[in-house]
């Protein structure tokens, strides 16, 4: 059986553009690189085919945003995600003993959720840009997003129930799940932005429901298309929802810190958006000279128009940044994703499975807290 310890899960956050590393142990960066690779080249062929059954112009708008044209239409080689989802949805019919291509349906739906979220998110964020190119509202106009978002969604379903099985069904009914409480999320973040304060509480919710919904759905819908009881599944998706966690709690670092040149995204991202995300509610709730002083002028940023915002200068997100740091926000958050990384480990030792699944499983979690993007 595999253990965590704290030193196991210790990670170090440097400043803006610096490498987000581990203290112990050094991420076997081969293994992890090939079991994304091997997620993407087993769902791509899946998921280029759902995405064919698109009409005009819908399946052009999605293959740009998977990174496989380019906005003229030319073939690309653009970056089309992590692939960490399909890895896990793979590893999850292993987990259950089935041959990892019986997760594959459930890899692509997952990632067709996956990008609708991210299609319609980068809509309601503004965001410009993803993975280095120009979002798809930006270069094909809002309305395009909102469809091709909402067909990935339908497809994502069609997918999995074409299947005919009745553990399709079951695989379903946990994506739909997973679905509306990543949904839940979403709204939660917007609605975020507009209150002078949000608890820890009420944002570890939040992600919980933003990001690690989804997450435990894909490192359980293979092992469930495997046939895998309630329990095992139950349990691989506490894995999943608590490595969500430490995902969008080294995201949130990346939000602020992160280096535009790894992340893709602004400089300031998070700020320049207003998010209320971990490191700032947690600078909010520290208490102390800093937290007050960054209380008093988020409050007057609440008050200032988007073009307001958008004005600020370089050093004005900087002194930001610089108060959320000294309130502690950054520390807490860093630790948190240590605290989440280590109750998903821990969650691996409650379900027996192969000891090369789950030590692939424990790779993939270290990957997650240590990377640049």
């Amino acid at each position: 059986m595999t253990t965590s310890t704290s030193a196991r899960t210790s990670t170090s956050i440097g400043n803006r553009g610096e490498t987000v590393n581990p203290a112990s142990p050094a991420i076997d960066t081969a293994s992890v690189t090939a079991l994304l690779e091997r997620g993407r080249t087993l769902a791509t062929p899946v998921l280029r085919a759902a995405v064919n059954r698109l009409a005009p112009p819908m399946d052009t708008v999605a293959a740009y945003h998977f990174g496989w044209i380019d906005a003229a239409g030319n073939p690309s080689t653009g970056d089309s995600g992590k692939a960490v989802r399909p890895a896990l949805a793979l590893l999850s019919a292993e987990a259950a003993g089935a041959a990892p291509e019986v997760g594959i349906p459930g890899a692509v739906a997952v990632e067709l959720v996956h990008n609708f979220s991210l299609l319609h998110d980068d809509l309601m964020d503004g965001d410009e840009q993803r993975r280095h190119r120009d979002t798809v509202w930006k270069v094909h106009g809002p309305a395009q997003a909102i469809l091709v978002g909402d067909a990935l969604f339908a497809l994502a379903n069609e997918i999995l129930l074409e299947l005919g099985t009745v553990d399709a069904g079951r695989a379903t009914r946990r994506l739909t799940l997973a679905t509306r409480k990543l949904i839940d999320g979403q709204a939660q973040d917007i609605s975020y932005e507009h209150r002078e304060r949000v608890t820890v509480e009420e944002c570890l919710e939040m992600e919980g429901n933003k990001t690690g919904a989804l997450l435990a759905c894909a490192v359980s819908i293979g092992a469930v298309l495997g046939g895998a009881d309630d329990r095992t599944a139950d349990t691989l998706e506490k894995y999943g929802y608590h490595l969500g966690l430490a995902f969008q709690a080294v995201d949130d670092l990346l939000g602020i810190w992160g280096d535009p040149e790894a992340t893709g995204k602004q400089t300031w991202s998070d700020l320049r958006q207003r998010k209320k995300s971990l490191p700032v509610v947690a600078a909010l709730a520290a208490g102390g000279p800093a937290s007050e002083r960054l209380a008093r002028i988020l409050a007057a940023d609440a008050k200032k128009s988007e073009t307001e915002i958008a004005d600020f200068t370089e050093e004005e997100f900087a002194s930001r940044a610089a108060l959320i740091e000294e309130a502690g926000g950054r520390e807490w958050t860093s630790q948190e994703a240590r605290r989440q990384h280590a109750t998903a480990i821990a969650a691996l030792d409650e379900i027996e499975m192969p000891e090369k699944v789950r030590a692939q499983l424990v790779a993939l979690a270290d990957f997650v807290v240590v990377r640049e993007r």
